[in-house]
């Protein structure tokens, strides 16, 4: 049977080169390609794929959240997170989303056939490396809003700016970066915040 491919990305290059790639294959072929998580939603009745290549950041919609609410209205899409950032933290999201397989985008095509390939007949498949990777971490020491206060941080917001954008005070924006500094180890805000994008503690811009 052939195994129908909606491919989510939202650059342009990246999807019409893992199309081109995926088209070559006699048991694979793409039935959409769209550049956002909400796009991807939307066109799933129609074309009625049997595996999603989803990547992560993505405008309007991240991939992590499209893959939530594929695998909650179609469960019978396979969804496999493909993306440039082979970052832990997103790895352990993606896989409570629901996604079954999680690779990141310089892994050899043929591999890639074979993964959608193995999703598909209902396997996990998991980057070894970000796996081990996964295990040594350990889970994300950050709370939710810790994890906002660092994101906003990330962006170049004043302690004032976070305050406001959190609707908290000074005081207790000033207390959530000092958690997230201590808890990554980190010398400053704008540092602790860079451990944690790196570390996929905190959710894609």
């Amino acid at each position: 049977m052939t195994i129908r491919v909606l491919i989510a990305d939202d650059q342009a290059l990246v999807r019409s080169g893992l199309a081109a790639l995926l088209d070559l294959e006699p048991d694979i072929e793409v039935v959409a390609e769209v550049s956002t998580g909400a796009q991807a939603i939307s066109v799933i009745p129609s074309t009625r794929p049997h595996v999603c290549l989803m990547d992560v950041q993505m405008p309007d919609l991240n991939g992590i959240e499209a893959t939530q609410s594929i695998t909650c209205d179609h469960p019978g899409v396979a969804v496999i997170m493909v993306t440039t950032f082979g970052r832990t933290g997103y790895l352990k999201d993606a896989l409570a989303a629901g996604a079954r397989g999680f690779i990141v985008k310089d892994t050899p095509a043929s591999q890639l056939a074979e993964t959608i390939r193995a999703v598909h007949r209902g396997i996990r498949v998991v980057d070894p490396e970000l796996a081990a990777s996964s295990l040594a971490e350990g889970s994300n020491p950050l709370t939710d809003r810790e994890q906002d206060a660092l994101r906003c941080a990330l962006t170049g917001d004043t302690v004032a700016g976070i305050a406001a954008r959190l609707h908290v005070s000074a005081g207790s924006a000033r207390n959530l970066l000092s958690q997230g500094i201590q808890k990554t180890g980190a010398a400053n805000r704008v540092q602790a915040a860079r451990i944690a994008s790196e570390r996929g503690w905190i959710p894609p811009l």
